[in-house]
């Protein structure tokens, strides 16, 4: 069995981390053309490759660091991108293993450990039947390995994708409760950190979770909306993404779909938004696409 945590790299990136650098803001985000209110792929050729699927992706606060999830052949693994002296490096792979795979990469909001999913049993020795959400976190120049989240967090069934507010809660997605029998019905959950420690997490209202499948949640940092994943029986594709927005009386909007400009026939998953709040990125035929949160904007004032 083989676990790669290329500890290099985290020691070239620490400069990044753990200091504010001034960046021409033509070398971020790959030096890719920004989007308009149109989607498009991602890098295509560099990060969205017609050979592979790409899925979970998230950049840091600089947009200099960039982080995504490949499926190759079943297996997952993920990999990174860092802009050094005005150049970005080339997509290399930073967390594999032969037995079982790592997915749906997510920093935590003061990015000293990076989020992610794998069926790793907790000993590290093999792969079980369901994913936990698991983090690595920083020690001095390096890495720790990898470290599950919790029982507060994990079960005995799977859990998903996961996104921060500001204050730490985590938001993501479980079948924990879910009917043996229908384990495809996933719902969206939130978990707040006390003192660095999840907290006994909880099912958001029925405005958000249904019957169906809800689960690749992205929360705004602010909490002011939330993006995920959904199929539902008027949806577009085999799965869309909807949006809710936060009321003041601190429940959340109904949520809708994010209309045909998003969702396509095709599966619509991994919703992220830059820290910036310029570009929302998500998966559509397991290619990564960006467009301008202008559309979320819109969809707002149409609501």
């Amino acid at each position: 069995m083989r676990l790669l945590i290329n500890c290099f790299f985290w020691c070239l990136l620490t400069p990044l981390i753990c200091c504010s650098q001034k960046v021409d803001d033509r070398l971020k985000y790959l030096e890719q053309k920004p989007p308009s209110v149109n989607p498009e792929i991602f890098a295509p050729g560099l990060i969205s490759k017609n050979t592979e699927s790409e899925f979970g992706s998230v950049f840091n606060t600089e947009a200099t660091q960039f982080f995504y999830g490949v499926d190759i052949n079943g297996r997952t693994e993920i990999r990174y991108s860092e802009l050094i002296e005005n150049k970005w490096s080339k997509p290399r792979t930073i967390l594999s293993h032969d037995k079982y795979g790592f997915n749906d990469p997510f920093l935590s909001p003061d990015e000293k450990r990076l989020y992610f999913i794998s069926e790793r049993t907790l000993d590290g020795m093999g792969a079980k039947q369901d994913h936990d959400i698991w983090y690595v976190e920083k020690e001095g120049n390096e890495w720790s390995e990898p470290i599950n989240a919790g029982p507060n967090i994990n079960s005995n069934r799977n859990e998903y994708y996961i996104s921060f507010t500001q204050t730490g809660t985590m938001y993501f997605s479980s079948n924990k409760i879910t009917a043996e029998k229908k384990q495809s019905d996933f719902d969206i959950y939130s978990s707040k950190s006390i003192n660095g420690k999840f907290q006994k997490a909880i099912t958001l209202g029925d405005s958000i979770n249904t019957s169906n499948y809800e689960a690749d949640v992205f929360v705004d940092p602010e909490e002011s909306y939330i993006i995920f994943c959904a199929r539902r029986p008027k949806g577009l594709g085999r799965g869309d993404l909807y949006i809710s927005f936060k009321n003041t009386d601190g429940t959340w909007t109904k949520s809708i779909n994010m209309g045909e400009k998003i969702n396509t026939k095709n599966h619509e998953l991994c919703p992220f938004v830059s820290k910036d709040g310029k570009y929302f990125f998500y998966t559509s035929n397991q290619d990564i696409y960006w467009v301008s949160t202008k559309i979320i904007d819109e969809l707002k004032k149409s609501r």
